[in-house]
């Protein structure tokens, strides 16, 4: 597999679904509960992960750095009060090489997310921007709708769901 979207999840899931029901940690499935609001419906690429609440600082400086095709994975410990991606902070993303975004929280700019060359995952949309007053932790195991998820995991998104593998298919 390359980091293009020459994948599909249900593919993945065939191909490794007597170890997922066997509960192989090496393969793991998200369950369907986000939306897709990037300008890519389908990216994948190596993890690096963060862990914040509300404040999207460590997002800001992970996607403001080389993506190198990488997938950022957000835990924002499912909030949905305050936005942990808008359409800066995703322009930034597309222009810095990034794959993809998942983010387990809300995100905000609709149609400049849309506009990104950047595959988007977020639970909802949430005008209200973050408050910056708890920074986060970069590159931490994160638990995402009940699934680990570690720096240097691989994320496979498109149209029928989200795959995470322990290093590359």
């Amino acid at each position: 597999m390359s980091t293009t979207t020459d994948f599909a999840t249900c593919d993945l899931c065939d191909a490794h679904k007597a170890g997922y029901a066997e509960g192989d940690a090496a393969f793991r499935v998200l369950p369907p509960v986000f939306a897709s609001y990037g300008g890519r419906a389908r990216f994948c690429g190596p993890v690096l992960t963060v862990k914040c609440f509300e404040d999207n600082s460590p997002v800001k400086a992970a996607l403001e750095s080389a993506g190198e095709g990488r997938v950022l994975v957000v835990d924002g410990g499912g909030s949905l009060r305050r936005a942990l991606i808008g359409g800066n902070i995703a322009a930034a993303a597309a222009k810095n090489g990034w794959a993809g975004v998942l983010i387990d929280g809300a995100a905000r700019d609709k149609a400049e997310l849309a506009a990104a060359d950047v595959g988007i995952r977020a639970l909802a949309l949430m005008p209200m921007p973050t408050d910056r007053k708890t920074p986060g932790q970069t590159g931490v195991p994160v638990l995402i709708q009940g699934v680990w998820v570690r720096t240097g995991d691989w994320l496979y998104a498109d149209e029928d769901g989200i795959v995470v593998m322990a290093g590359k298919a």
